[in-house]
């Protein structure tokens, strides 16, 4: 065979090679596109928590979270709505002196999420600690008793004289100090412990709320406070939970009973370490933010808001519509692992009182559990 008959009969077999090719990548392209999934059967991030189709250690699955209250760090529906007024007695003059104990541990091992066991430092016992609540121009006494192994102390923020600041004076194991101080001004703050190294001892969970009053009281509302946080399980400055009150999820399995048209007032700190910003983000609603509370004035009506860590305010809203609604930060990686939860609006508190079968809400049937003793 000659030469050009042997470059003619290369040709024509790389063409019929290429045809060959293209038909079964047409074929395998058309397969293809009849398996995928449709777009709306995608998991995306800002989904409710589940159904989640593939987890991993960095992500949640709240279809079976459950940890033993006993056992729990906190037991985050009470902790909602427990304000500590302390003990009220009065001074010659009349001036109003309310009176706590905080006692600071750091030797307890609490249960942070389902299975997950933790060494948290706590102010009596829980994270976040006690809310405290007083009116601008109380007399606030705070007798803090340091049952721990390290240094610890209270800062409270807000305006005192600086001996009374919890920067200088750390209370050694054992020991025993009191703060007093008049409240000033109106508005929400944070108290943490000022030892170092600092991010050790808020990200093991010494914090907790304290509420000023205003002489004149804010409008009557259904009021609740959340405390944004994480943990640090690994100790690699980067955290593996997030949550709002203490326990990643819980919110979405015991959704917070709100009513219909009745105000609502939530007390918003945020207190996480090792991330630089959080955020809380309302569904199908906006509210009005206070922020500090330290004004009468909303400065903002807005759906979301994001905080540095110390950073705190108060929102105002209420619900038109009954039904399930979401609240969750909108970092999806926060949300994703574990900041996410909801309210359940109902027409009427009362009128399903008595009513258990038409809580059972769930997904999978689960059973939700609502404050006031509704199971």
């Amino acid at each position: 065979m000659d030469r050009s008959k042997i470059i003619a009969f290369i040709g024509i077999a790389i063409s019929l090679l290429a045809i060959a090719i293209l038909s079964t990548s047409t074929y395998n392209r058309n397969s293809l596109s009849a398996q995928i999934v449709p777009e709306q059967d995608y998991v995306g991030g800002h989904t409710p928590g589940y159904p989640i189709i593939q987890t991993n250690a960095d992500v949640l699955d709240p279809t079976s979270s459950s940890v033993n209250p006993k056992s729990a760090v906190v037991d985050p529906m009470k902790y909602l709505r427990e304000f500590n007024y302390g003990r009220i007695s009065k001074l010659t003059n009349g001036t109003t002196v309310r009176e706590f104990t905080l006692i600071a541990s750091d030797q307890k091992v609490k249960e942070i999420s389902p299975g997950i066991f933790y060494n948290v430092w706590t102010f009596n016992g829980t994270i976040p600690g006690p809310t405290l609540r007083v009116t601008e121009g109380d007399l606030v006494r705070v007798i803090f008793i340091n049952n721990g192994s390290k240094f610890h102390s209270i800062h409270f923020h807000g305006i005192h004289s600086s001996n009374m600041d919890g920067v200088f004076e750390g209370i050694a194991p054992g020991g025993r100090f009191v703060y007093e101080f008049i409240a000033e001004p109106f508005g929400v703050f944070p108290y943490h412990c000022h030892m170092q190294p600092l991010e050790e001892h808020i990200g093991h969970g010494l914090y907790g709320v304290y509420i000023v009053d205003p002489k004149n009281p804010r409008p009557n509302a259904d009021e609740m406070v959340m405390v944004m946080n994480g943990y640090d399980t690994d100790f690699d400055t980067e955290n593996n939970f997030y949550t709002v009150n203490g326990i990643p999820y819980y919110y979405m399995h015991h959704p917070i009973q709100i009513d219909k048209n009745r105000l609502i007032r939530i007390y918003l700190v945020n207190m996480l370490e090792f991330d630089p910003l959080n955020n809380f983000h309302l569904h199908a609603n906006m509210f009005n933010f206070y922020k500090s509370g330290t004004r009468l004035v909303p400065d903002e009506y807005t759906d979301i808001v994001t905080m540095n860590q110390g950073e705190r305010g108060i929102l105002e809203f209420s619900y038109k519509f009954p039904g399930l609604y979401m609240f969750h930060a909108h970092k999806t990686e926060f949300a994703e692992k574990g900041w996410m939860g909801t309210f359940l609006v109902r027409d009427t508190l009362s009128q399903h009182a008595n009513n258990t079968s038409d809580l059972t809400i769930g997904r999978n049937g689960s059973n939700y559990t609502f404050a006031g003793g509704l199971k």
